[in-house]
């Protein structure tokens, strides 16, 4: 008797897919949060699997805070084009302009926690009842409690009161007038999952994600890139090194490592021996203890 067993990765994309379509049935406006980092790139790989040979039917939604990595956006655009998407671009700066985001001061102030404002306007504006986002459970803290279905209340915000039991894989999609939903199809994944399926299915990735030589600062036991928005302190001077990125954000607040991974194979060792969590390089994280809890509580994610 044959037997046909998936192989991990399979197993993984089976469960993603099978969310992606359950949404498509339950929801009437879904859209897809895309920062054009490389979990993002992998949920669209995974919705344009899902709903092959058809079009991905929803748009993608990214918030523009003005202080992306221009490699990011360039991908972005080259990614809308190639696979005829539809994009909705939210701008933090529209936000600020208005009056309901107030941008930070200091050496080097960050536009990443005005992102919960401009995308809860977004979702408004749009009407967006789910909107799929890249966050996994191995990622952080805060992240880890996340369910596939993630209830938001009126506000945008998270109550972990009002999370639904997901048994068996049923997936309780109902909400109230102004609600919404978050989606994170991947939430089972690790960072290696994520590096061995871009390798198994040659996704492309923006250039910042292999070694490259780029003036950096270090800072609090961060490297941050040089920008217009990253003002040099006393004594501190941008000097090029070998780096590359393991998450995406903010030119003010991602952080580099120290890397000569070049390709995928180089990449997939490098965090196979790494002990520092991908996010431990991000600035916006180290703010306070609790400081990604704060920003799901208003909706960042």
């Amino acid at each position: 008797m044959q037997t046909h067993t998936l192989t991990h990765l399979k197993q993984l994309e089976s469960e993603a897919i099978y969310i992606f379509r359950e949404v498509a049935e339950q929801f009437e406006r879904p859209a897809m949060l895309f920062s054009g980092g490389k979990d993002s790139i992998v949920m669209l790989h995974l919705a344009r699997k899902a709903f092959w040979p058809g079009k991905v039917p929803f748009p993608l939604i990214h918030i523009d805070t003005g202080h992306n990595f221009p490699e990011a956006i360039d991908y972005r655009d080259w990614m809308v084009k190639e696979y005829d998407l539809d994009l909705i671009v939210g701008s933090v700066q529209e936000s600020i302009d208005k009056g309901t985001a107030v941008e930070e001061r200091g050496v080097n102030p960050s536009r990443n926690g005005l992102q919960a404002i401009t995308l809860l306007e977004t979702l408004e504006e749009y009407n967006i009842d789910a909107a799929f986002g890249g966050g996994r459970r191995d990622e952080e803290k805060a992240r880890a409690k996340e369910r596939f279905f993630s209830h938001r209340d009126e506000f945008g915000q998270w109550n972990p009161k009002n999370q639904r039991p997901e048994l068996w894989t049923l997936y309780n999609g109902h909400y109230n007038d102004y609600e919404h939903f978050r989606i994170f199809p991947i939430s089972n994944w690790t960072e290696m999952d994520v590096w061995q399926y871009i390798a198994q299915e040659k996704i492309a990735l923006p250039s910042i994600y292999f070694a490259h030589k780029r003036p950096v600062v270090e800072r609090n036991g961060i490297l941050l890139a040089e920008s217009p928005w990253n003002t040099l302190l006393k004594d501190e001077k941008f000097e090029e090194r070998l780096i590359r990125y393991r998450t995406l954000g903010d030119m003010t607040c991602t952080g580099a490592v120290l890397s000569d991974a070049d390709n995928l194979s180089g990449i997939i060792q490098e965090v196979a021996s790494s002990r520092v969590t991908e996010r431990g390089n991000r600035s916006d994280d180290k703010r306070s203890e609790a400081a990604m809890e704060e920003r799901k509580l208003q909706g960042y994610f």
